[in-house]
């Protein structure tokens, strides 16, 4: 019954051809046409879409979808959430593209939705923007973080009800000097990428998550995609850097949902039947300068220079 992945995410956005530049000049993701709902799909490898652009009145990330490994696996899922007292409703397949799907919402208040038997692509993946690969497979998508301050509550439900498992449990000053600390909650799925779902102790972004990831397959597609950035002037989240828990070396920058995109590669793959969880207390080995710090870098600066 246990999730094995990110399978899809769902955006909503005002402008989809924003989205369109920004997942194919920009992040390297293949177009695929429309889905029956109308919204725009966008590959990373042989399914037939991993993100899925739909227009709405908001910009923001709106849903996760989890995949399961089959119709047994997803029947008890949906018991199990139901057992819970996760209201469930059973939603149409087709516009997924998937054999079988039901939504719910977690106590964050995040919809998300289960499935199972996604949809092949009838063709060959290629990146238009040169990107070698992604590692995706049984691993998934990447991954969500979401911001919830019902942090425990939003844990518990990750965990103890939907089969996720703790790989990482740091309090994290994730602001500047004598911020309070952040509980950051990472955890994985049956698959084992480091974190398919992180859980952080602040209030829900109005964005709907604080940033998604997706893994190439080579550092130099990282470069590339970082000089990408830069060429088309998107804001810049966080520099180059590595992270100390998940060993990914990443960089972030902004979407046109508001919220942010981790490109990032080579990150760790736990084994879930012998992981024991950590508490790591630095977010990164090296570099990740965020945006936050770099301005008061700057302010800092020119009070000094007066």
């Amino acid at each position: 019954m246990t999730v094995q992945g990110l399978g899809y995410v769902v955006i909503e956005t005002t402008d989809k051809a924003k989205w369109h530049e920004y997942l194919t000049k920009i992040v390297g993701a293949m177009a695929n046409g429309e889905g029956s709902d109308g919204a725009a799909l966008y590959r990373l490898d042989e399914r037939a879409a991993r993100f899925r652009v739909i227009r709405g009145e908001a910009d923001r990330f709106a849903v996760a979808g989890w995949e399961l490994a089959d119709a047994a696996a997803f029947q008890s899922m949906k018991s199990r959430l139901a057992d819970a007292g996760c209201v469930m409703t059973d939603c149409d397949a087709t516009r997924r593209g998937v054999a079988a799907l039901a939504c719910g919402k977690d106590p964050a208040g995040s919809d998300f939705e289960i499935f199972y038997g996604p949809d092949e692509a009838s063709s060959p993946f290629e990146s238009p923007a040169g990107v070698t690969g992604f590692v995706t497979g049984k691993l998934g998508m990447g991954h969500v973080v979401y911001g919830s301050l019902a942090f425990h509550d939003t844990h518990n439900f990750y965990r103890d009800t939907m089969g996720f498992g703790d790989t990482d449990l740091p309090e994290i000053e994730a602001g500047p000097p004598g911020s309070p600390k952040m509980g950051i909650a990472f955890m994985h799925a049956a698959t084992g990428r480091h974190h398919s779902v992180a859980v952080i102790q602040m209030p829900e972004p109005p964005a709907g998550c604080v940033h998604i990831m997706v893994e190439a397959r080579t550092r130099a597609d990282v470069d590339a995609a970082y000089q990408r950035m830069q060429a088309a002037d998107v804001p810049v989240s966080a520099t180059l850097g590595q992270h100390t828990n998940d060993e990914v070396i990443s960089f972030y920058m902004q979407t046109p949902g508001g919220f942010d995109l981790e490109f990032g590669w080579d990150g760790l793959v736990v084994d879930p039947a012998t992981w024991v969880p950590t508490a790591h207390t630095e977010v990164s080995k090296w570099g990740h300068e965020w945006a936050w710090q770099k301005a008061a870098a700057k302010a800092a600066a020119e009070e000094a220079n007066g």
